[in-house]
This record gives C-alpha cells, structure tokens and sequence, in this order.
C-alpha cells in the first residue's frame, strides 16, 4: 500500500465581536436595487452581508461512489504546471499600501502572505500594473514626496477609464519588486503605459530599466489593458478596433527591438474586457455604470457547481491552443468573481473560494491558461485576496484576508512544486455538476486527488478511492464569509492578519480498507477534499518554512520604520473599479484539522 497522507480543511464558523475606529472614510454611495442588495455605509472589503445558500437538490445525488485511477496516465491530462499557477494581481496605484513604501520598507504582511505560497508552490507570480498602467510615468526618485515609490493625482482631462488616479513612479518601485522577489521567490509581470503610441520614450524607458533591475524575474511586460475600451474610455477615437491595437503594438515592438533589451520576446497582448473577445460571457456584468446591476441573492447559485465554470473556461479554449501551438504562455491577467468590485455575500463567501478552485483545476485541465492572477484592488471591492487596513496606523498587522487568498493556497498545495502537475477531470460521481473532482499526475502517475463538495446540507457525501487518501474541508455553509483556520492555523479575521498561518498543525490518521485496497474519504457539505496519494507528494506540496512561522526575515529596524503610513493620499484611494459599492464589516471564525492515512 502507498504510504499515504490526507488533510481536511474544514472551516467551524464563530462571529467575533470587535470594534476598530476608521480615518478617512470614503463618501458613502447608495444603489437602487432588491432589498437583499440593500446599501451599506461602509467599504466593501469589509460588507456583513451572508446570503441564502441554494437549497440541496431534490432527490438527493448519489452519496457514495468510487473514483477510479490509473497508473502510467489518463486521458485529457493538461499541460504541465506550476503551484504558482494562481498569482496576484496588484493595482499600480496601490502598490504603497499593499508592496510596501519603498525599497527599504516592505510591508510585512505582504510578504508573509507571498512566503505562504510560496511555501506550498515553489514560487509565487505577481503581476504589477491594471488600470491605473496606461497612463503611467517614469519619474526620477527626487520627483517622488516622502521617500515613495509613487505619486498620485487626478489630471484635468485625464482618460483613466475607471477614475483610478494618473500615476508616476520612480526606479525605487522596481527595486522594491526586485527584493520582494528575492525574499520570497517571486516574479514579475509589469505593465507599459500606452497612452501615447506615437511617442513611447517613457515606456521605453521603463522596459530598459524594468529589465535592467528585476532581471530574471522579469516574466513578461503587458502592452495595453483593456484597450477594447479605449474608444468609449476617450482613449483613442471612439472607431479604435483590434486593428489599430495592432499597428499601435506593431509601433512599440518597433521601438523595443531599438531599445537594446537582452530578451525581445517579453512582450505580451492586452488584457481585454468585453467588446473584443468572448463578448457573450460578459454581457450580463455586474457594472453599475452600464446600468446593470445584479441582486447577489439571485446571482449565487451560479457560482456553485461543476458547469459553473466549465462554460467560462471552453471560452478559451480555442484561443489557448493557438498561443500553445505558438509557443508562447496563455496567461489570464485578472479575474475573480465578478468584475466591478464584486458581489456582496458572494466574493467573501466560502462559495468564492471554492469557485477559483475548481476554476484552476477547470482551466489547466483543459489545457488552458499558463498562469491567473486574481485582483489586488483596494478598500471598496469586495474580492480582495487580502486587505490592508483602512487607516494610517500600523500596517505591520490589521490585515484582513480574503476568500479567494484560501484559494490560492490550495491550488499551490495540490500542484506542488515540481512543475511537473498535469490536471485531469475525473468527471466523477456521473459528472454530477455538485462533486465535481479532479486528479493531479506527476510523471505518469496520480499524486493527489481534488474532491469538492457543494451541497449545503448535513448529509455527508463518501467518496471511495483506491488506495489512497485524502484532504476534507468542512465549512458550515456556502454562504459563509471566510475567514480560515486551515489545518488548525489561522491567518486572523478581519482586521486581524499580519500574513501569517499562526497555530499549531494539527494530524489525524485515517484507516484504510487494505483488503479491497480502497480509502472511504468523507467529503462533508460543503467542502473540498485535498488527497495525497504518497507520502513524496505531501513533502513537496508542504512548507518549506517551520509550520506555525510562515513569514520572512525582517531587520527590526526596517520593521519599525514600515509601521504607519501617511493619511495624506487616502483620498485617492479610490477603487479601481467604477461603480463599486461600499459595505459593513465583519469577523469570522472557521477551522480545518489536518489528517494522515498510515503507512
């Protein structure tokens, strides 16, 4: 029998009761709307709002059935992969109150949450630009107040398509990136402005002393974010296609291969919204300024179950096997669960961490995209991986970690460190849409096993593996705001987070039928079940840092000198997505106990 090691994530809810005091609260915005999307006061990274779960479906699926594996491959496996699959994209404009000031004051819950990653995954990709890149400016350091990175201000004539502030930026900030990537092993895309493609000097500027600095970890420079809007945005004339991209494109290749850089392949696409490209799966978006706006209750139940994002990921498809055919990476550049800020109840909700999971495992098992980076945004979205606090004191702890940061843990975990993860749908239980499951190769062979659950009942669904073992996480609901204990460690509820899984890991054993050569594992309602199927396979997917201290090295000094930030610019820290909506705070408790199968 295969030595054989099973974690549980199950997630035990608690209200914690807390009060914080807020400076500098944005002005509060009203929508008109169902009473179940009634507006709230206050930002929405930190909204009350619990919806009603869908109810289980009736009659009830098949509770128990067997998952079979194959030795040597199977069908439909995807390409191989990295646990730095899902990586984070952080708004240029907010790179001071997330990164950190300069290059010399890093904050520190930034790097714990990338060590928690890359603990699991190997290395962690981050992406630096959005909507506020377009119209950037490199600057030199003496340009920059108070020894930062970045400048912010609100141009007369301005055209930044979601109100986020024009930004300049100084060398410092790539420095900044450079030594968070060297204490976390992290690597970089980094976003060209292209306001002007009839003089790029600047933007040429920036890739020579971008490439200069970061080096090797510089994976790629994004030309263009959502220029598909650049027309209705005022950008370029309200007749620019895909077309004038193009020539514009053409026009800075043309300026690069001038430029001396060392790497003339660095260059990628845009990052496109809704007019371009798969525009049917956009037009029933969440945006308030295009006059739509969705009640979260009636929303939630696509969000839950197998189909909820097979369709969105066969939208690619066609166009991923051209990129691969070509040689290049597909990567997602942003995404989470709705654009525009989000969904009240349903983006800090259990149901929006399960939804990139299985989004993850969806999308490489179908061969598609090379990396997916979720939005790092600011205080007024409700999608956040993480959130730094909405004050001027410390920003050393105070942190408040969001559903889909568990997300990319996960995900890190379940592809380990090997680059070598192939994905497969098991399409199991008769591709029953609620227990979808997926089964991760390494070499030809199963390594672990990803089984979800997303009924929302009592009833505990068994799954039945051959030889193998399992990881469940239990949460009481799916409408539950997370705020996770995995494996006995928690990273702390709202406003309570300095990055760091804190606690004491917890192991249970799980017996194995050795006779019929199977492993019973519950997969309770709702939950995702991680399996290791060898004892390798847990070793690599485990951290590399002592299990209660996932953190980095941090000169005390330096950590006291990065303790509070300046109130001044609050103002301008504006979501970067227009329409967004403010809401009301909460804490949350869950929990989830670590399990092993004997040898």
């Amino acid at each position: 029998m295969l030595t054989s090691q099973l974690v549980v994530l199950a997630c035990i809810w608690a209200q914690l009761a807390g009060a914080v005091t807020i400076y500098n609260v944005k002005t509060t915005k009203a929508i008109a709307t169902s009473d179940a999307y009634a507006a709230v006061a206050t930002l929405a990274a930190y909204d009350q709002t619990v919806l009603t779960s869908p109810s289980p479906p009736s009659p009830a699926i098949t509770n128990n059935f067997l998952v079979q594996l194959y030795p040597g491959s199977m069908s439909g496996l995807s390409i191989k992969q990295s646990g730095a699959f899902m990586g984070f994209s952080i708004e240029l404009s907010v790179v001071q109150t997330t990164l950190g000031k300069n290059s010399t004051h890093l904050l520190v819950p930034f790097l714990n949450y990338m060590a928690n990653v890359r603990a699991r995954g190997g290395s962690v990709s981050i992406r630096v630009g959005g909507n506020s890149q377009d119209q950037s400016y490199l600057v030199s350091s003496e340009s920059i107040p108070n020894n930062g990175v970045i400048s912010k201000q609100k141009q007369a004539g301005a055209t930044t398509p979601t109100e986020t502030p024009d930004v300049v930026f100084s060398s410092d900030l790539l420095t900044m990136m450079k030594n968070i990537g060297d204490l976390v092993n992290a690597n970089f895309y980094f976003g060209l402005n292209f306001f002007n493609p009839d003089n790029e000097t600047n933007a040429v500027l920036v890739a020579q002393t971008a490439e200069k600095i970061l080096g090797d970890r510089l994976l790629g420079f994004q030309l263009g974010n959502e220029p598909d809007l650049y027309g209705s945005h005022g950008r370029r004339n309200s007749s620019y296609s895909m077309e004038n991209y193009m020539n514009d494109y053409q026009t800075m290749i043309n300026d690069l291969n001038g430029a001396s850089l060392s790497n003339n392949q660095i260059l990628i696409g845009p990052s496109t919204c809704c007019n371009w490209n798969e525009t049917d799966i956009f037009n029933l978006d969440n945006c308030k300024i295009n006059g739509n706006v969705h009640d979260p209750q009636e929303t939630f139940a696509s969000y839950i179950g197998h189909g909820s994002v097979t369709g969105l990921a066969a939208q690619y498809v066609t166009s991923s096997q051209m990129v691969q055919a070509a040689g290049k990476p597909f990567v997602l550049m942003e995404t989470n669960t709705a654009s525009c800020g989000g969904f009240p109840g349903i983006s800090d909700s259990f149901a929006a961490t399960m939804w990139p999971r299985i989004l993850d495992f969806n999308s490489r098992s179908s061969i598609f995209p090379k990396s997916y980076y979720t939005s790092v945004v600011c205080q007024d979205t409700y999608y956040n991986p993480f959130t730094p606090p909405p004050t001027n004191l410390s920003t050393s702890f105070g942190w408040t970690t969001g559903a889909v940061y568990y997300s990319a843990l996960l995900i890190a975990e379940a592809f380990g460190q090997s680059g070598n993860a192939q994905i497969v749908d098991l399409y199991s239980n008769g591709n029953n849409d609620l227990t979808p499951g997926y089964a991760i190769y390494e070499n030809g062979n199963p390594v672990r096993v990803a089984l979800f659950n997303y009924i929302d009942d009592a009833l505990v669904p068994t799954t039945t593996l051959p030889t193998s073992l399992s990881v469940g996480n239990r949460q009481d609901s799916q409408a539950q705001r997370l705020r996770l204990f995995k494996s006995g460690q928690a990273l702390g509820g709202e406003l309570g987070s300095d990055g760091r899984l804190e606690g004491t890991q917890e192991t249970v054993t799980i017996q194995c039928d050795t006779t019929a050569q199977t492993c019973a594992i519950p997969v309770k309602a709702p939950s995702i079940a991680l399996v290791f199927l060898t004892s390798d396979a847990l070793t690599e997917s485990s951290q590399m840092l002592p299990p209660n201290k996932i953190t980095v090295s941090v000169d005390p000094s330096v950590l006291a000198n990065s303790n509070g930030r300046g109130a001044a610019e609050h103002d301008l820290l504006g979501s970067t997505s227009e329409g967004s909506v403010n809401s009301a705070p909460r804490k949350c408790k869950p929990e989830l106990p670590l399990y092993r199968l004997p040898s």
